[in-house]
Parts: C-alpha cells; sequence; structure tokens
C-alpha cells in the first residue's frame, strides 16, 4: 500500500529482457535501507526488490505488467518514481494507492502557468475506469487532485516541487504514463454497473 507521494525519481542503469520478463537495475540513495522481497512503486506499479548490490537495486516485471503500464517503455538513463509502502504509524498525505495500474494514457498537452504546469491526460473510457473533478488520480505513481474531469481525460496541476523531484519535467506530448484510478470510485462504478 502507497500514498502516491513520491521519495525520488531513480536512475535506470540496466534493462535485461528474459524470456517474457524485464529485469530493471536502478540506482537510489536509499538502496542500503532496501531488503530483498520488499515491495516498492515504480511509476506507480508495484515491484519486488530482487537482488541488491552496491547502489543499485533489481526488479522484475512480467508480460502482464508491461502490458498494462508504461515499464515496457522505459530505456537506460530514464527516471523512474519511486516510493517506498507506507507506515502505518504516520499521516497518509496522499491517498490511498495499492500499486496496480489500471491503464496508461498519454499526455495531449503541457501548458506552463506562472510557475506550475497543467498536464492533460487522455486515456480509454472503454475499460471502465473514469475521474471526477476534484477527485484522487494516480499518475506515474503520483498522488494528484483531478481537474477538468471529462468522459476520456482531465488535467493535473504541478506544482514546482512536484515538477522537479519526480519525473514529470520528463514529461511531454506524446508520452505514455502509468494511471491508477482512486479504488473507492472504482468499487462505485463496479456497483452500478452490477445494478444496470
Amino acid at each position: 500500500m502507497f500514498s502516491g507521494i513520491i521519495e525520488e525519481a531513480a536512475i535506470i542503469k540496466k534493462i535485461e529482457k528474459e524470456n517474457e520478463n524485464v529485469h530493471f537495475t536502478l540506482e537510489c540513495s536509499f538502496v542500503n535501507e532496501l531488503t530483498i522481497d520488499q515491495s516498492i512503486s515504480h511509476n506507480g506499479v508495484c515491484l519486488t526488490v530482487v537482488k541488491k548490490e552496491g547502489r543499485a537495486y533489481n526488479v522484475t516485471a512480467i508480460k502482464e505488467t508491461l502490458l498494462k503500464s508504461n515499464l515496457g517503455q522505459l530505456k537506460v538513463g530514464d527516471k523512474v518514481n519511486l516510493e517506498r509502502s507506507m507506515l502505518m504509524n504516520g499521516r497518509i498525505d496522499g491517498h490511498i494507492v495499492q500499486g496496480h495500474i489500471d491503464q496508461t494514457a498519454i499526455c495531449t498537452e503541457v501548458v506552463e502557468s506562472g510557475g506550475s504546469w497543467y498536464y492533460t491526460f487522455e486515456y480509454d473510457p472503454l475499460k471502465g475506469n473514469i475521474t471526477v473533478e476534484k477527485g484522487s488520480i494516480t499518475v506515474n505513481g503520483v498522488s494528484l487532485t483531478v481537474v477538468n474531469s471529462k468522459e476520456n481525460s482531465f488535467q493535473v496541476a504541478i506544482i514546482p516541487y512536484t515538477y522537479h523531484n519526480t519525473n514529470f519535467h520528463q514529461i511531454k506530448k506524446g508520452t505514455i504514463v502509468n494511471l491508477e484510478f482512486d479504488i473507492i470510485g472504482k468499487y462505485i462504478a463496479k456497483i452500478i454497473k452490477m445494478q444496470l
């Protein structure tokens, strides 16, 4: 379980393909605090630490994960948003995030607005997911508030801290991102669908 508050944007040092799996080697400042079998959110995808060496660690993404996320499009040198699982004895600064990607979206516009940025994302509504005005959304693992919610698109407003300390500064028009929709909204949508 995560909160969508990014700790660090890690750099991909190596990518290895093995059958339908992809092994990622990432470098970050808190590798010495990680343990094997620990769950970490990578661009919003919950992956397990399988190996540590020096300042780097390894995780593996299977075919299902690669099909539903943007991880298969990553390259060596790309930055990945990291968050370790939340502690249950503190504040939840974002919202409840499971680390299970619902689908991807494409960035259709980035507008600078006096020191902040508005990002517009378009997604396939036929997959059954929705956004609501001022509701929660997770984009590449970052807990954000929806603005300008439409049937197949939404915007988020990004403050300078988030822009510089996550991989949002690398997102531009045409970039594919991972989305995790609000869990409460998903349950409500399913209940309504079952009653129709």
